[in-house]
């Protein structure tokens, strides 16, 4: 599965290309004003942050949420108390776009986290051009030394990598790479089964000054709570909040674990 999504990805980037070539997509890059400073935005604090996430289906659950104006959505997020806004912008599975992203991107004053299979320094460029302060990069999906050059990239963008573990080994790559904000992702992508406690474990493995974000497997106030008494400064919840009556109300009960 995991093979699958970056192969489409890296497909549709390719699609792209062929209507914004690299020259032009960098120069929109770096005309873009300063991304905001996501490490700061999601450093530990007394309390627990959340990054809340525009996410209308994915591959384990299928449709979530038709979501027809996740810049209203987002911004109820930001207005709520959410640090960052993640949006999937991977179109095949999670049927998202980087016009989302800009759309968000537009409304909110929160940083704003490209949430997608990047492998290639086009989609890195193409995260900032649409004004992403924040890109995922997931360790199981890049080779070693393609993963160091993705995150330097990202930094020199301005930008922060949200750099995604599921094992101590993607720990230790994540790290050896310069992660600065690193989460763990309790779904095993190969998979797709869950692990609320994977977070825990790992935990003791992330020295300090590092930004720890558990990811996935997050349904109510209690496995919020779960992930902070394990260690986790920040919480990236989706799901909960999309497939919620009344998602502001839903971020409030997290946000006061």
């Amino acid at each position: 599965m995991l093979d699958d999504l970056y192969a489409g990805a890296l497909a549709d980037a390719d699609a792209r290309r062929e209507s914004l070539p690299f020259a032009a997509v960098e120069a929109a890059a770096l005309d873009r004003a300063p991304a905001l400073d996501a490490r700061a935005a999601l450093a530990p604090a007394a309390g627990v942050k959340i990054i809340a996430e525009v996410k209308r289906a994915s591959p384990s659950r299928g449709d979530l949420h038709a979501i027809p104006d996740p810049a209203s959505l987002a911004l109820s997020y930001a207005t709520g108390g959410a640090s960052a806004i993640s949006v999937l912008t991977e179109g095949r599975k999670f049927k998202g776009s980087l016009a989302d992203l800009e759309a968000v991107r537009n409304v909110v004053d929160v940083p704003v986290l490209r949430k997608d299979f990047i492998a290639d320094p086009y989609q890195v460029l193409e995260a900032r051009a649409a004004g992403a302060d924040l890109v995922l990069l997931i360790v199981a999906g890049l080779e070693q030394a393609r993963l160091v050059e993705m995150h330097d990239l990202v930094r020199e963008l301005g930008m922060t990598a949200l750099v995604e573990t599921h094992s101590a080994d993607e720990v230790a790559r994540g790290l050896d790479a310069g992660a600065e904000v690193l989460g763990v992702n309790a779904r095993d992508l190969s998979t797709f089964e869950l692990d609320p406690d994977l977070f825990g474990r790992l935990a003791d493995s992330i020295p300090a000054g590092v930004t720890r974000v558990a990811e996935s497997a997050v349904m109510s106030p209690a496995d919020v709570a779960h992930y902070r008494r394990a260690g986790a400064d920040v919480v990236l919840v989706g799901e909960a909040l999309v497939t919620h009556g009344d998602p502001v109300d839903a971020l409030t009960r997290f946000l006061e674990v």
